[in-house]
């Protein structure tokens, strides 16, 4: 299942954008690293739990034939270290706000999946006049911790694992909704994934217990679109009834036989779904 590098050439066409721009941009707790991709109306990436931005790489070069798009890395991805100094789902916030201010993108449409999810919700409500539109993929109204999200901030936090390990197995198939075979798609998402260091992983799982956009809502009035995986279990049915109900010129799509990596698995879906919320 280890990646090789004569692989990564070969499959840089599908899962990397052809075209992009890399930058650094020097933000007050950290220089973040970043990459634009296209031209046109900007939509900003946001990143989930895991990943990165190479995680977003082929949904980046679906939406880049249409927008400017422009991926980003969270504070801490780069840096396990960062975790000494305490941050908190906040700072991340606040974060995106200073790297739009530095780049000078006003009202882009902000997309977040996953963990970057809540934090596209939490930056809609806070600074609800510097975007032009929302998505959401992978994320509900609230966090609500079962079995599975539990042992994998305990075992994440202590113990190193092995790619093959059995419990990383069945995590990546709740991830994809679906026991996924060996190829290709499966070898790229466990190396982005896996680019994250654990004790990061285990820190952002902590940052979302106490995430709860109900009382917040009500102030995201920009046009939003949620996004749901038929097959993701990680976000219960109720907490996405509650976002959607919540939100006050929101739409839902149901994505069929999508999981909670829709945004990987499923990409042409999704860039389909962004261009017809957004009329392009």
């Amino acid at each position: 299942m280890l990646v090789t590098e004569q692989w990564l050439d070969h499959q840089r066409a599908k899962f990397a954008p052809e075209r992009g721009t890399f930058g650094a941009a020097h933000l007050t707790n950290y220089t973040v690293d970043y990459n634009v991709y296209g031209s046109g109306e900007p939509i900003v990436l946001v990143p989930g739990l895991a990943g990165g931005m190479g995680l977003l790489g082929p949904l980046a070069q679906l939406l880049a034939r249409d927008f400017k798009v422009i991926t980003y890395q969270l504070r801490g991805e780069d840096n396990c270290f960062a975790v000494r100094r305490p941050f908190h789902l906040n700072d991340l916030v606040y974060d995106l706000r200073e790297f739009l201010d530095v780049l000078g993108v006003e009202t882009p449409t902000l997309f977040g999946v996953s963990f970057g999810g809540a934090i596209a919700l939490e930056f809609a409500a806070r600074y609800p006049g510097r975007i032009g539109s929302l998505i959401v993929q992978g994320a509900g109204s609230r966090f609500q911790p079962g079995l599975l999200q539990q042992i994998a901030g305990a075992v994440l936090n202590r113990f190193p694992l092995p790619f093959d390990s059995p419990f990383v197995n069945q995590f990546l198939n709740l991830l994809f909704g679906r026991p996924e075979h060996a190829g290709p798609l499966l070898d790229f998402v466990t190396q982005q994934i896996w680019s994250t260091d654990q004790s990061m992983m285990a820190h952002r799982l902590q940052l979302i217990e106490s995430f709860n956009m109900c009382p917040k809502l009500a102030s995201i009035r920009v046009p939003s679109l949620v996004l749901s995986g038929s097959k993701d279990v990680l976000v219960p049915e109720r907490n996405l009834r509650e976002l959607c109900k919540g939100l006050p010129n929101g739409e839902h799509v149901r994505l069929p036989a999508a999981g909670h990596l829709a945004f990987v698995t499923h990409a042409e879906m999704v860039s389909r779904h962004v261009r017809e919320f957004l009329s392009v």
